[in-house]
């Protein structure tokens, strides 16, 4: 009869612990992806916004136009700033967690390791007491044939 795996428990846990470090992650991923595709827009509307100011400048503007573009490209400026600070914020904390993930990860292969080697010992055992099983009925057998 095998015995259980003594540390089934904590593999167990650990195995949980990894799937949620995985679900956290996509998590983390998902989110730097927004931050990433939000900072790109806001570069790309800068753009557009800068060419349409050249493109009016050519054909002169009024002093009001000029400081409401100006003002206008200044906020944009601003908000470009702030979406990399963010984009960068959300980049640290994916790395952050796929460390995690990655220790997590760790934990479970090393107790899956063992899980596999105590199976495999388990494994060596039966086949031992099989064969013991299988020379004592042997030895019975020849026992009985030579006295018999």
């Amino acid at each position: 009869m095998s015995k259980p795996f003594s540390l089934q428990t904590l593999l167990d846990l650990s195995q949980l612990r990894l799937e949620d470090a995985s679900r956290q992650l996509g998590k983390l991923m998902a989110s730097e992806q927004e931050a990433s595709r939000r900072l790109e827009l806001l570069i790309q509307y800068r753009g557009e916004y800068h060419a349409r100011f050249l493109a009016a400048a050519k054909d002169g503007l009024s002093r009001a136009q000029w400081r409401n573009f100006e003002t206008f490209l200044g906020r944009l400026d601003v908000a470009i700033a702030q979406a990399r600070h963010d984009d960068q914020a959300r980049k640290q904390h994916t790395a952050a967690g796929q460390k995690a993930w990655l220790a997590q990860r760790g934990r479970v292969d090393a107790f899956d390791t063992l899980a596999q080697r105590h199976q495999a010992r388990e494994v060596q055992q039966e086949q031992k007491r099989e064969q013991k099983v299988q020379d004592e009925h042997a030895a019975r057998h020849w026992q009985e044939d030579t006295t018999g």
